[in-house]
């Protein structure tokens, strides 16, 4: 049994094609944090106001939903691999930890456009719309996916022999955690 886990470690999770999906996106997110970083070495002034219009407990309660579906849907993996139950319900646990983030993030959207803040307003919010708002449907996919995994592991599609699917489905959550653990401080701490 350890030679079987051990073997597990030492494979890239998932399929090739969704690493080379995840670093493409990857590789957007770091231009876009790059174009971030630049506008606000230029206007620091404008980001330091704008960042006072954000709410940081709504921020900080977005990633502690994300945190814990990302840490769901880790323990999903581990016990779909050790074939014990319980896989389906923590990835459904996964998608309503992060609907946290997901109604979070539309309340916010909506409270800052009532007060008048929209891509227009300025460098700051232009780059904090467009980046929450790519990040926001990455995450809206990253749900979609895990209801995909939690249906095929209910039919018994997925059930331990081959962890292809749900790990290549994992990794890609994984990375849109990864990018709001980037966004919150950048946006909500930093700016």
């Amino acid at each position: 049994m350890a030679d079987a886990h051990a073997a597990h470690r030492r494979h890239l999770p998932g399929d090739i094609a969704v690493w080379f999906f995840i670093f493409a996106e990857l590789a957007v997110f770091g231009i876009l944090f790059i174009g971030y970083g630049v506008a606000r070495s230029l206007d620091p002034a404008t980001f330091s106001a704008g960042k006072e219009a954000l709410h940081p407990w709504t921020g900080l309660i977005n990633t502690i939903g994300l945190i814990t579906a990302s840490y769901l849907v880790a323990l999903s993996v581990h016990r779909l691999r050790d074939r014990k139950a319980g896989t389906t319900a923590l990835l459904w646990a996964a998608i309503a930890a992060s609907s946290v983030y997901t109604f979070g993030k539309l309340y916010e959207y909506a409270d800052l456009y009532a007060n008048g803040y929209n891509l227009g307003t300025d460098t700051f919010f232009m780059f904090y719309f467009f980046l929450t708002f790519f990040h926001f449907m990455h995450v809206v996919l990253g749900q979609i996916i895990l209801v995909v995994l939690a249906v095929k592991v209910k039919k018994g599609d997925y059930n331990g022999d081959d962890m292809n699917g749900m790990e290549s489905g994992a990794s890609y959550w994984h990375m849109v955690d990864l990018v709001w653990l980037v966004l919150f401080p950048i946006l909500y701490v930093l700016a």
